[in-house]
């Protein structure tokens, strides 16, 4: 259920932020992901509610994974005398370890586009119709080549995570055989494919230069307002 409900965000939130390709907006109308992001925080305490409910669900699958792992181990008596991997992949044995690289990154993400730690003066980013400019956030944050290395580090280990979910779900909804086994592993494969070229291709383009203009005057009124303080 957990999984679930990561899974539907991850979808969701991909969708809002593939609209930065839309452009920056004209005179008349601001850029679509501006709008966007004016949308949900006008929903306010709704918003935070669904905020809250997604940390409770990070929380629970952290918890849920750890319980299971330590009943595993309790169910093998504390270790084998023979060890021998049938049908786990590399991603399925390193799980633990990616796991906690997603976890930091996505503590580091909330960080710098949600919280503004890691850049406080976004916070006084607006565009020319007076809203949280985040199409330059964007831009400004992804042009730098090591957090976009670490975004798209991030980006591949949880798709790698959220296609094992989606095929080890047959298991737990208790519908798993072979034919029913090998329909969710192709189906969580195609989605984690796609939703990792989604997310990734937004740091590229970005690196290989797309909005480089607008990026260069947010900058600019960045460390115009920074030599102002």
């Amino acid at each position: 259920m957990t999984g679930g409900i990561l899974l539907l965000y991850v979808i969701g939130h991909l969708i809002g932020n593939l609209q930065v390709f839309a452009g920056p907006g004209d005179a008349k109308t601001p850029a679509k992901i501006n709008s966007y992001a004016h949308m949900l925080k006008s929903l306010g305490a709704l918003l935070w509610a669904a905020r809250i409910g997604l940390l409770i669900a990070v929380i629970a699958h952290i918890v849920a994974t750890i319980n299971l792992t330590i009943e595993n181990r309790k169910a093998k008596g504390g270790g084998t005398q023979y060890k021998k991997t049938v049908q786990a992949r590399i991603s399925t044995k390193t799980m633990i370890w990616s796991g906690t690289y997603i976890l930091c990154f996505v503590i580091f993400h909330i960080a710098h586009y949600t919280l503004f730690l890691v850049e406080p003066g976004w916070k006084q980013l607006h565009d020319a119709h007076g809203l949280h400019d985040v199409y330059a956030m964007l831009l400004v944050g992804f042009s730098s080549p090591v957090v976009s290395v670490f975004y798209i580090v991030g980006m591949i280990l949880l798709c790698a995570h959220l296609s094992h979910g989606i095929e080890s779900s047959a298991q737990t909804l208790g519908v798993q055989t072979q034919r029913v086994r090998g329909l969710f592993r192709i189906a969580g494969r195609t989605l984690a494919i796609l939703l990792a070229v989604g997310y990734i291709s937004i740091p590229v383009a970005i690196l290989a230069g797309y909005g480089r203009e607008y990026r260069e005057q947010a900058t600019a009124k960045l460390v115009s307002a920074k030599g102002g303080n």
